[in-house]
């Protein structure tokens, strides 16, 4: 299949994942809890088996180790940066604090995914193998942070079928990224070599700063043990794809 069309098909299916919020209207709030925090557990594992898994061990058999390990490290950092910068903030939490917040996480929301439509083209254009896994790492962790945006949105006031068209319109956003990515990389050849490991170091920095802070946070020690196996459940998904 055209590499294109992978990377567009890819990347609208990470769009649509904006209309998941519609789960928050029909569960009860105890329940959405407990899902939400083993959804995030679950991306957690995936985005840091995606990036020793997958992104690191690619990026390096592909062009060498010259200063791979040197852009995961700046992709850590420049995700901080950007988080600091424009507030790009992932709200796991219905309850986070609301009003110009909320426009203000579609903006940042916005950001991460063009960029996370960047990292799809890069790995795809590598290979289907690398690009189906950071796909699917990148969706696991849309569906919890889809689901607490989507909440933010209707808790700020704003009408059901409005925050669903504004998180579409903003998730859209990854299909213009990856179709950008494509053709950047035949501007710029070595656009692989340095959006992998960037990637890397962002998913490290999300899972590490965003998603395993709010798995600490449960105090149960039966539930904690439930909770780490979706960890690892995540990080066992993205070693299957790696053995296709």
């Amino acid at each position: 299949m055209n590499e294109l069309l992978l990377i567009i098909l890819s990347t609208f299916l990470i769009s649509l994942m904006a209309f998941v919020g519609l789960i928050t209207l029909v569960l009860n709030k105890k329940i959405f809890k407990k899902l939400l925090l083993l959804l995030v557990a679950l991306a957690a594992g995936a985005m840091m088996g995606g990036a020793f898994l997958h992104l690191m061990p690619e990026a390096v058999e592909h062009f060498g180790s010259t200063n791979i390990y040197e852009y995961v490290l700046a992709g850590f950092m420049l995700f901080f940066i950007i988080e600091k910068i424009i507030g790009w903030r992932h709200c796991h939490d219905s309850e986070c604090k609301v009003h110009t917040f909320a426009y203000m996480n579609l903006i940042g929301e916005g950001a991460h995914n063009f960029i996370d439509g960047l990292i799809i083209a890069a790995s795809y254009l590598v290979s289907i193998e690398l690009g189906i896994a950071t796909t699917l790492a990148v969706a696991l962790h849309e569906i919890p942070q889809e689901l607490g945006d989507f909440g933010v949105l209707v808790y700020a006031g704003i009408k059901v079928k409005k925050a669903l068209l504004l998180n579409f319109a903003v998730a859209i956003l990854a299909v213009l990224g990856g179709i950008s990515g494509y053709y950047l990389s035949s501007t710029f050849e070595n656009l692989s070599m340095f959006l992998l490991p960037f990637a890397a170091g962002g998913f490290i920095y999300i899972a590490s700063s965003d998603l395993v802070p709010e798995l600490r946070k449960e105090k149960s020690f039966k539930k904690s043990i439930v909770i780490f196996s979706f960890f690892i459940i995540g990080i066992l998904l993205m070693h299957l794809v790696r053995l296709l």
